[in-house]
């Protein structure tokens, strides 16, 4: 079962990108969570958000 929350090491895995930068994207999405009235957890984020926003989604889905 798949962790609530992603760490750096994950969304840089995801992204393919440094932790340094998965810093930062994790720093903005949660940002705009927070904005939502959502509590974040520094260092991590909410898995359904990011792939949401990253548009992680089955593809089979979209052409319908």
């Amino acid at each position: 079962m798949d962790a609530i929350m992603m760490n750096v090491l994950e969304v840089a895995e995801a992204m393919g990108v440094s932790k340094a930068y998965a810093y930062k994207v994790i720093q903005k999405l949660n940002k705009e969570l927070q904005d939502k009235g959502y509590i974040t957890v520094a260092g991590k984020v909410n898995r359904k958000y990011f792939m949401k926003k990253l548009e992680y989604q089955d593809d089979s889905r979209r052409e319908e």
